[in-house]
């Protein structure tokens, strides 16, 4: 009855990210965040073989976090649904996966949330991003109770770092370094006129920060009008249809741009016949879309310039001792709380093994009652005295193992040995 209770279940990371895959291997296995939110059940549900799972999917990363059986079969179920999801040859993508499992997950999500793992460490997005993936799965009840607590505490873990540390001020966000790199183009941007083509926060950032800089005019164009106007008014700048975006590539000087499609929406006929009217002067193309918007071709225009996500990470070195030296301190926290949350995890792993021991004791009173209670004639109340001194020994001869069991559990001991002892206690107790 009591067989197959006490197994050994796996946290497991699969993914890629900005600095095990390019840009042009990222988007391949990008999530659109839209259909994301929409079909969000019908997703997941092409999962089958695991039951708690968390999708993260950024412009740098896409991650699949889950809890399985086994770490190693779950790994290759994750891979064998990005393949199928995204129709892409089995194996094609292999030398740009990373993988983690136990606490190496743990810690994995914690820095990630933290923003240590990011192209630009200590940028504020990420967070919310991982946060609105928690939130997205665990709407149609993708999670259960380990990723709940895991992500809980991941963000937890996040507030910790960004207050006793100062990993986020000393940070240059992607869309500061967007505009970092057009100042080193231009000299200046003062007067400056700038097409911002998208309407998110990334945009958005980088409008503000354009705004900082001293640019004197901002378009903005989106598939959704309100949006580009709304996004417009807020910097100061005029919407732009979307249809009508490409006639203003003659007038603008930066074009930055970052929407949701799937395919390329600047492309290099436009742009070439952009740059016959401006009659040589350069402007500045960045794409920090993914999948990107600008086809790479346009690069090849003279006084073109274009820059994807993949570029500006090379631009962000502005403090960069000062961030490495507040990672340290933030790499201290996280492994404190890697450890806590894995005590918690051998803790609730040892729970079937205590409840298992107590239900066998129990049953084994409750057997030897009935035989006793059958040639001893007893009233209720002696029946009663006679079943609370019997539960009592139970509880006694049981307390001390339990004990040392939930000790064992939680001291952070070598895991061996915690499995050693989980061994030794079911063959002891004959619980298989």
């Amino acid at each position: 009855m009591l067989k197959g209770i006490i197994r050994r279940m796996a946290l497991v990371i699969l993914g890629l990210n900005h600095n095990t895959a390019p840009v042009a291997v990222r988007e391949k296995l990008a999530f659109n965040q839209k259909h994301l939110e929409e079909a969000a059940e019908q997703i997941f549900a092409r999962i089958p073989e695991i039951d708690e799972k968390v999708i993260l999917s950024t412009c740098n990363r896409v991650e699949i976090y889950a809890h399985v059986e086994n770490a190693e079969k779950g790994m290759q179920a994750l891979k064998n649904f990005l393949y199928r999801y995204h129709e892409l040859e089995p194996g094609s993508l292999e030398p740009y996966f990373y993988s983690y499992a136990h606490e190496e997950a743990v810690e994995h999500l914690f820095k990630v949330s933290s923003s240590l793992d990011s192209m630009v460490m200590g940028e504020p997005q990420i967070l919310g991003q991982v946060k609105d993936a928690y939130q997205n799965a665990r709407k149609v009840k993708a999670t259960g109770r380990i990723l709940n607590q895991l992500f809980e505490k991941a963000f937890s873990v996040a507030k910790r770092v960004r207050t006793e540390t100062a990993v986020a001020e000393s940070a240059v966000s992607i869309s500061y370094a967007a505009v970092e790199l057009a100042e080193k183009i231009f000299g200046t941007l003062e007067g400056r006129t700038v097409l911002l083509i998208g309407a998110g926060e990334m945009i958005e950032l980088a409008g503000k920060h354009l705004v900082n800089q001293g640019v004197k005019t901002i378009l903005v164009a989106n598939h959704h009008y309100e949006r580009a106007a709304s996004l417009a008014v807020k910097l100061g700048g005029s919407a732009v249809p979307f249809d009508q975006f490409p006639d203003e590539f003659a007038d603008a000087d930066i074009v930055l741009s970052s929407t949701a499609a799937p395919h390329y929406v600047i492309k290099y006929d436009m742009v070439e016949k952009a740059m016959r009217a401006r009659t040589g002067r350069p402007v500045f193309f960045i794409d920090i879309a993914v999948p990107r918007d600008i086809e790479p071709s346009v690069n090849d225009i003279p006084n073109v310039f274009l820059y994807d996500i993949d570029d500006l990470g090379k631009v962000v070195e502005t403090n960069r001792l000062e961030r490495e030296k507040e990672a340290a301190k933030a790499m201290q926290i996280i492994q404190a709380e890697v450890s806590r949350f894995s005590d918690w995890l051998d803790q609730l792993e040892m729970e079937p093994m205590i409840v298992a021991l107590r239900q066998k004791a129990q049953e084994i009173k409750d057997r030897e009652l009935q035989k006793t209670f059958s040639r001893l004639n007893l009233d209720e109340k002696q029946r009663e005295a006679v079943n609370a001194m019997a539960s009592s020994i139970v509880n006694k001869i049981l307390h001390d193992p339990t004990l040392q069991l939930k000790r064992h559990a939680v001291k952070g001991e070598d895991p061996h040995h915690r499995r050693s002892l989980t061994e030794l206690a079911k063959h002891l107790f004959n619980l298989e």
